[in-house]
């Protein structure tokens, strides 16, 4: 079992499963270090938060490994007990493989996938000196699945799944201190997909409109629920993290149908958007 105490850094913490999971672990009694571009949306949920917990705020770039490792110090440096770190920060991008550039998916593969590495990196040696450790790396249920219109994306958390598993078990046959849980959210209500990015190939704003309006159709877990869910998961040392009925299905059913999984998923999700 790993404790919630001492502090926790976050990445993309200004909204979403973030800002959910800040407020959660605030809750529990965690000091926090809150990292994001949008540090209007940091100060807002500091004072939030209030001053029950000292709350640090520090505008990085996930992508910039300088800027993670400055965030690294300045966190470390305000919040010595820091035990618990999550990678979370991510952004989508819409189109088929051929409908995105190659600057466009490596954009997305800096923040999604470098991200993650440049966190767990710049966090690790810290952590080891800690009695107890944790680093949450946040891919996704397309981590797992792979569907059409999300090459980059899901190239990118399935690098993160595997990236995790590899550090998890390293750390493990060492005796490390730290533990390590990879997550993989399903539907989850935020605004990524609305704040998302279009491959420059993409010309039809109606399909693009159609695809964020499925998304948010299937996205039915909240993202407290997501962070409730998380916790719950750093508690019990859970190496994999689902998040919604959803994910826990379409995990499922790629292990009965790893090669022909999407024809009877994609026919439930267009039962899903008409309502049935």
């Amino acid at each position: 079992m790993t404790a919630i105490r001492g502090a926790a850094a976050i990445t993309g913490a200004a909204s979403g499963i973030g800002r959910a999971l800040a407020i959660e672990l605030a809750g529990r009694g965690c000091d926090l270090a809150l990292a994001d571009r949008d540090e209007a949306g940091l100060q807002a949920l500091a004072r939030e938060i209030g001053p029950a917990r000292k709350v640090s705020v520090h505008r990085v770039d996930v992508s910039d490994a300088g800027d993670i490792a400055q965030f690294a110090a300045d966190a470390i440096a305000a919040h010595p007990s820091l035990g618990i770190v999550v990678n979370n920060a991510g952004v989508a991008l819409l189109g088929t493989f051929e409908e995105i550039d190659q600057a466009e998916m490596e954009w997305l593969f800096d923040i999604n996938f470098w991200g993650v590495v440049h966190g767990t990196r710049a966090f690790l040696p810290h952590l080891k000196t800690r009695p107890e450790a944790h680093i949450v790396n946040v891919s996704s249920i397309f981590g797992i699945i792979a569907p059409p219109g999300q090459s980059a994306y899901a190239a990118a958390k399935f690098a993160v799944r595997g990236f995790s598993e590899s550090v998890r078990h390293e750390l493990a046959v060492a005796g490390s201190p730290v533990k390590l849980s990879v997550v993989h959210p399903g539907g989850i209500a935020t605004a990524i997909a609305r704040n998302s990015r279009t491959g420059v190939g993409v010309n039809d704003n109606a399909r693009r409109s159609q695809m964020i309006e499925r998304f948010e159709t299937a996205a039915r877990t909240t993202p407290k629920d997501a962070a409730l869910r998380i916790i719950r998961g750093i508690e019990k040392n859970e190496p994999r993290i689902l998040i919604g009925n959803d994910a826990r299905f379409m995990d499922l059913l790629q292990r009965f149908r790893p090669g022909t999984y999407w024809a009877p998923l994609q026919r439930k999700l267009e039962k899903m958007a008409k309502g049935k």
